[in-house]
């Protein structure tokens, strides 16, 4: 009974993530002009910065936190760097709405993955919630019209956008592997992260800084729930809760997020977008039949 509590708490926690990812595409778009690289740069920094006072706080053992095997530090940084790299340049280079969709494809991508896992077998299920998604990114990038609905401009954000969802449903998937790393050590992932970024940001990028104390909440706002906390409680549910129901729960997160950017002025609420959006969740669901209703005898 305990074990069961406890697993239920720690599913609970790990949903709390999903809830934070629903305010990414809105908090980045609020953030200005702020080039891709650099905005992880603050983002991540802000996150590191959060966990290090956590850390001299409790006067916990900062050594003991990033002494992890070298495949977690290379999975974290290159889950977490990869991730927000192609999700930022996806929301630079087309639509929020229709980018943050194709992004938020990586729950149903889990549950595809998850399926090819040992002691797991690939359903019709599965295959027709695939398609199902596919037909829903689709009909978002050709907007509805067909070919001529396709706008070349936006290819760049939507293969951006497809790299994206493929990044982090592996990266989930595979931190199945690494239950024994404690949750801390993200904060030495997120370090790690904001290193690279930063890096890259004087390689390629060209600086600029948020315009006003608006744009700098956004980007204090985006390390502090999305890019920071968010993925200390996806951790410690995918390692202690059940991963199943947090894949299923993760479906919320597109709704979540293409709702705020709707209310906000920042998309518009078209047929194409609702469409999309039934067919990207309603696919995920199917796909998710057996963690949502349970395994039939």
């Amino acid at each position: 009974m305990t074990s069961a509590t406890s697993v239920r708490t720690a599913t609970f926690v790990g949903a709390t993530a999903v809830l934070m990812w629903g305010l990414l595409a809105l908090l980045t778009t609020l953030s200005g002009q702020v080039p891709p690289f650099l905005l992880a740069a603050l983002a991540f920094g802000t996150a590191t910065l959060f966990v290090t006072v956590k850390w001299l706080v409790r006067r916990e053992d900062i050594r003991a936190h990033l002494h992890q095997p070298l495949g977690a530090w290379a999975l974290g940084v290159c889950g977490l760097f990869g991730y927000h790299f192609f999700y930022f340049m996806a929301l630079r280079n087309a639509p929020p709405v229709e980018a943050g969709l194709i992004a938020y494809m990586w729950p149903l991508l889990i549950v595809l993955f998850s399926a090819l896992l040992p002691g797991e077998r690939l359903r019709w299920h599965h295959l027709a919630g695939a398609l199902a998604g596919l037909a829903g990114a689709v009909l978002l990038i050709t907007r509805g019209e067909g070919l001529d609905g396709f706008k070349p401009e936006f290819t760049l954000g939507f293969v951006m956008a497809t790299c994206c969802a493929f990044t982090w449903s592996g990266y989930s998937v595979l931190n199945r592997r690494f239950n024994q790393v404690p949750t801390d050590a993200v904060g030495g992932f997120c370090a790690a992260t904001a290193v690279l970024a930063a890096i890259a940001h004087l390689l390629f990028e060209t600086t600029v800084w948020p315009a006003d104390m608006g744009e700098w909440a956004a980007v204090a706002g985006l390390g502090l729930l999305p890019v920071g906390l968010a993925f200390f409680t996806w951790d410690y549910g995918t390692k202690h809760g059940d991963i199943r129901v947090l894949g299923a729960l993760s479906y919320a997160a597109p709704l979540i997020s293409t709702v705020l950017l709707i209310a906000f002025g920042k998309g518009q609420a078209t047929w194409a977008v609702a469409a999309g959006c039934v067919l990207i969740i309603g696919g995920a669901v199917l796909a998710a039949r057996e963690m949502l209703f349970g395994r039939q005898a």
